[in-house]
């Protein structure tokens, strides 16, 4: 297949994609919430492409979400040629994707972080995953989330799972806190084994994220929360912004090659804390969340 046709297919299935999420988002939000949209350009004086980004805040479940869509082409810096397959021959690339972060209002509902992408340079290659980061302890959540996500990994190849989830845990992973990021989930870089059949699995990985972020919200959006458990949620929410601005290959990827930075760090909480005395309560439940983000699912 050409790779012409390989970027446009890709590119569009991440742009229904965005709006097939969108939609979801405000029906969840009872249609009187929308979504602001803005587009962009990566170039003010030349065609390097752009994207549309949108973000919805302050609703009765998504306390923000972002939803961001880019088509991007240009040249790599020298430094950056050097860390991106196949750059090093040629600076030239062309990369495409869709990046989605939900921190939820309620304490009890999840963050819930989605991305894929297919980037091209002298050769292309299919990345992302997806992973859910609680700040109360949920042993039912984590075992839905992995028996969802095993299922349809199973459906393109049984040792995708185990791969991929191996590879969530290694990559959400704070080391000067020595704690994961979540639950984990899966998530996979350089796919470029055959496009056909990996451009079926990131597609199937899309639709089973939209329908894991509407079980897992329905399950618990209306569950009655205390101020100590939104205290803990934005505790947890500064480990989360902890590694995105010092870990994150996205955001790392969208700095350095020139996205929009409004975009970019839209992952990033709308409220976070830090604290260096622990009071006995956060002490007790940061001791029940680590437990069950360091237990192994069996599934």
């Amino acid at each position: 297949m050409d790779k012409e046709i390989k970027k446009k297919l890709a590119s569009n299935w991440f742009k229904l994609l965005q709006n097939t999420i969108c939609n979801d988002i405000e029906k969840l939000e009872g249609r009187k919430l929308k979504f602001k949209s803005k587009t962009w350009n990566r170039s003010e004086v030349k065609d390097e492409g752009g994207g549309e980004f949108r973000i919805l805040k302050n609703g009765k479940i998504f306390e923000k979400v972002g939803v961001n869509f880019s088509e991007v082409h240009g040249k790599f810096s020298k430094e950056m040629s050097k860390k991106i397959p196949g750059a090093s021959k040629d600076p030239n690339f062309w990369a495409s994707g869709i990046s989605i972060v939900m921190h939820m209002k309620n304490p009890h509902v999840p963050a819930i972080h989605f991305n894929t992408r297919f980037i091209y340079t002298t050769h292309g290659w299919f990345g992302g995953g997806m992973d859910v980061t609680p700040c109360i302890q949920d042993f039912k959540e984590k075992s839905f989330l992995h028996c969802e996500l095993k299922k349809m990994c199973d459906r393109h190849d049984k040792k995708f799972y185990k791969k991929y989830k191996k590879w969530c845990d290694e990559y959400f992973y704070l080391p000067h806190r020595k704690e994961t990021r979540g639950i984990g989930g899966i998530f996979f870089d350089y796919k470029k084994n055959d496009w056909e059949k990996d451009f079926k699995f990131v597609a199937d990985l899309g639709v089973t994220f939209q329908m894991l972020f509407n079980s897992l919200i329905q399950l618990k959006y209306k569950k009655k929360w205390t101020v100590k458990q939104k205290e803990i949620q934005y505790i947890k929410r500064g480990r989360y912004a902890e590694f995105n601005l010092l870990y994150d290959r996205g955001t790392s990827f969208g700095l350095q090659s020139g996205g929009r930075i409004e975009s970019i760090l839209a992952s990033l909480p709308p409220q976070a804390s830090w604290i260096y005395k622990k009071d006995p309560f956060f002490i007790k439940n940061e001791k029940k969340l680590l437990s069950a983000l360091n237990n192994k699912w069996r599934g």
